[in-house]
């Protein structure tokens, strides 16, 4: 006979109570699955499993001891009951590992919901087996369908909130939706249950007994202390996870301090991994090679270096650096992205790991391109100095040797015969002496040893004047085109000097435009803002330039340009001295000669001389423009001592003197000279060389003005750059000179005592 059962409503709530609890706990342990990962995500992934199936079992437990049929006594299968949980407990744990692993896919989620689902009503099922008692168990379909399609939705429903973006508030009502749910399943499966009583048992209507009672308490104490520690974990871990994810932050925050300081410095730094290729760089080393960082993360720093630098970085520097670990100041030489080549110096320090295993290299590179620049040009400016020094003193000499010469041929002249032949070769001789006289005089001008005479000097004019002279040096196929400003100003500069090196620049433009060309000379105002030309003479310059439109010059030969007897010329069609004497001339009148210059593009030569601040007084300037005229008896039959410390020089001086009709006494040193003025009273004049050993001719002639300050005195010499203690009204003789020099200076310092400087050009022939 069929048989009806009641349910105890406080186990009912109960069993409620218990599903909601841990629909509740698995959506905040399932929250844990994807805050973590590894092992910890999958540890929190088992353990939502076991709280949803645990507490569906639980809840399940709990309903199936609310129920009761009075006189009959239930019992409960052990290995059923134990199968009934790891059914549940199983099938929520694969369901939620298929749908955290497809990342809550539609398909994965309602395959799952259709899995957990089931496995949820076959824990249903085989729990009500495990149920013993003196009746027949039966169901009906409808219920059956009814609570398998409500264990699925809940299921499908659990599955989706505990992998979805779900909030606290939402959670906590979904937890209660879920509860109801879940028992709603239970009970629609109760209600199809059907007992059939055996024979002869009573049957009716009770309460669940107090076993059953204390039971069901028991199992729901145990779940919700099991759900409640398992909600502690899950907020101590979330309480962990906001410390770790605030000290992630600040660390990240730190790093990206790190970094953004490491690249923002102004040092160019590098970081390289273990095999020495760059793992992080500066933006100021960027910026030196001018790369991107893209173009150098991951390469091997050699790949910078030139061949050399590279050789020398892997067999002996890469290998002391993983030794000793570190490097200090080793010179390398980079290449830009350019081409362009960069000089610089790094320092390297080694990391190292636990094991003492190099782990990475951080560097550091101080560019010395510039410092390299400036030091080739000490040496070069050196080297040049060193040059001109000797250049000088051998003039000076070959000037004695040329006064020798020129003296003598100028007095053998006299005494030949009118043979035609024989003057012809004299005068061969002499030009071929005045040819070198005029080499001497570019020598010194190299050496900056000239005897210069600056002035103002209007260059325009100047440029106009010499027109017709640099159009027959240059010839027919070379165009002159000239460009000056109407108020430029006047330059203080040697004008003979100044036009003799416009004459060599406009030569060198020719030969640099075989095919014929143009050769602009201009000049402008310039102020030395942009060139640090000579701090001795600050503020405006008068820049002269003259520019071809030849084949120009490549960097190698425009850094050799200025060198002495440098050229590109062949054999025997320039000295190399040209550029040079313009360059000591710029030089020594306080300017500068600059150069530029490229291939096929021509070349600019400026020349740079300072702007002239006074006009030299009328009188003295009319002097030195006229042409001295020859007096005859103004110095007449004197008495001259003439010093000089080469024997002769002396000897040629006093031929010449002798031959003019003086009286002539010779000295080879000061101090004799001295004696000799001791030891005569009738000296009229003395005429004295300046470089001589022991006492110099301007300690000679200081002696002398003490004792008769009203003698005249004459001092030959080839060097411009005398000591500072020389008089100023001092007359100066300039080496070599001939017969008509020397009677032009005795007239002139017998006749005009406050002229300074005379300069007796040589003639070409």
């Amino acid at each position: 006979m069929s048989a009806t059962g009641s349910h105890d409503h406080f186990l009912v709530a109960l069993s409620v109570l218990v599903a909601a609890a841990a629909s509740y706990t698995a959506l905040d342990l399932a929250s844990r699955v994807g805050a973590t990962t590894g092992w910890v995500s999958r540890a929190w992934l088992a353990t939502a499993a076991i709280a949803m199936g645990g507490g569906i079992w639980s809840m399940h437990f709990v309903a199936m001891l609310a129920f009761s049929m009075p006189g009959m006594e239930a019992s409960y299968d052990p290995s059923l009951t134990a199968l009934s949980l790891l059914l549940a407990i199983g099938a929520t744990g694969i369901a939620f590992a298929i749908v955290n692993r497809q990342q809550a896919k539609l398909l994965a989620l309602l395959l799952s919901g259709l899995f957990m689902g089931l496995g949820i009503a076959g824990m249903h099922y085989t729990g009500m087996a495990a149920m013993r008692m003196h009746a027949d168990l039966s169901y009906e379909r409808f219920w059956v369908a009814t609570s398998i399609l409500i264990a699925i939705g809940a299921a499908t429903t659990a599955l989706w909130l505990a992998f979805g973006s779900v909030r606290s508030y939402s959670r906590l009502i979904a937890a209660v939706v879920m509860g109801f749910a879940v028992s709603g399943m239970h009970y629609a499966a109760m209600q199809g249950l059907v007992f059939s009583t055996h024979v002869g048992q009573h049957t009716g209507q009770g309460d669940a007994s107090l076993d059953q009672i204390r039971l069901a308490l028991a199992v729901a104490a145990t779940t919700f202390v099991i759900l409640f520690l398992a909600s502690v974990a899950a907020m101590f871990d979330r309480r962990f996870a906001v410390l770790v994810e605030r000290e992630a932050t600040a660390l990240r925050a730190s790093e990206e301090r790190f970094r953004t300081l490491y690249r923002m410095t102004p040092l160019p730094l590098h970081f390289l991994d273990s095999a020495g290729a760059i793992q992080q760089v500066s933006d100021a080393w960027l910026d030196l090679l001018g790369y991107a960082r893209t173009e150098v993360i991951g390469r091997p720093l050699t790949n910078f270096m030139t061949e050399a630098s590279t050789r020398q970085r892997i067999q002996s520097d890469w290998p002391k650096l993983a030794e000793q670990g570190f490097l200090e100041n080793v010179e390398y030489r980079f290449v830009t992205k350019s081409g362009d080549f960069r000089d610089v110096v790094l320092s390297s320090r080694a990391e190292r790991d636990a094991q003492g295993r190099l782990s990475g290299v951080l560097g550091g590179l101080v560019d010395v391109t510039a410092r390299k620049h400036a030091e080739d040009a000490l040496r070069q400016a050196q080297k040049i100095e060193a040059v001109g020094q000797l250049t000088g003193g051998v003039a000076h000499d070959f000037n004695n040797l040329l006064a020798v010469v020129l003296g003598n041929l100028e007095l053998m002249r006299k005494r030949l015969p009118d043979d035609e032949r024989s003057l012809r070769l004299l005068d061969n001789a002499v030009q071929g002496a005045k040819r070198g006289a005029a080499l001497t005089q570019r020598l010194l001008a190299f050496a900056r040893r000239q005897d210069l005479k600056p002035e103002p000097v209007n260059v325009a004019t100047l440029v106009h004047g010499m027109a017709d002279l640099l159009q027959r040096a240059i010839g027919p196929e070379v165009r002159i085109d000239v460009q000056f400003p109407l108020d430029l100003p006047k330059a203080q500069v040697d004008a003979n000097q100044l036009e003799l090196a416009l004459l060599n620049l406009a030569v060198n433009a020719r030969d640099a435009m075989p095919n014929g060309g143009t050769i602009t000379i201009a000049a402008r105002e310039q102020t030395d803002s942009l060139v640090r030309l000579n701090s001795a003479h600050p503020g405006g310059y008068v820049c002269v330039s003259v520019a071809d439109t030849g084949e120009g010059m490549d960097e190698a030969t425009l850094m050799r340009a200025r060198e002495p007897f440098f050229t590109t010329k062949g054999i025997g069609k320039g000295t190399g001295l040209g550029l040079s004497m313009v360059h000591g001339l710029a030089e020594q009148s306080g300017g500068k000669l600059l150069l530029k210059s490229e291939k096929d593009r021509g070349t600019t030569a400026e020349v740079w001389l300072p702007i002239a601040t006074t006009e030299v007084p009328p009188s003295i300037a009319l002097h030195e423009r006229r042409e001295p005229e020859v007096l005859g008896s103004t110095s007449l039959g004197m008495s001259i001592l003439v010093v000089d410390d080469d024997a002769l020089v002396l000897s040629n001086t006093a031929e010449m003197l002798e031959d003019l009709g003086h009286t002539v006494l010779r000295a080879s040193s000061g101090r004799e000279a001295l004696a000799l003025l001791k030891g005569s009273s009738g000296v009229d004049l003395l005429l004295t060389d300046h470089a001589m050993p022991e006492m110099s001719g301007s300690q000679l002639v200081a002696t002398v003005r003490s004792e008769r300050p009203s003698m005249p005195v004459i001092l030959a010499s080839g060097y411009a750059e005398l000591a500072a203690d020389i008089p100023s009204n001092l007359f100066r003789l300039q080496k070599p000179f001939d017969q008509a020099a020397l009677r032009r200076a005795l007239d002139a310092q017998i006749t005009i005592r406050d002229v300074n400087v005379i300069h007796f050009p040589v003639r070409q022939g």
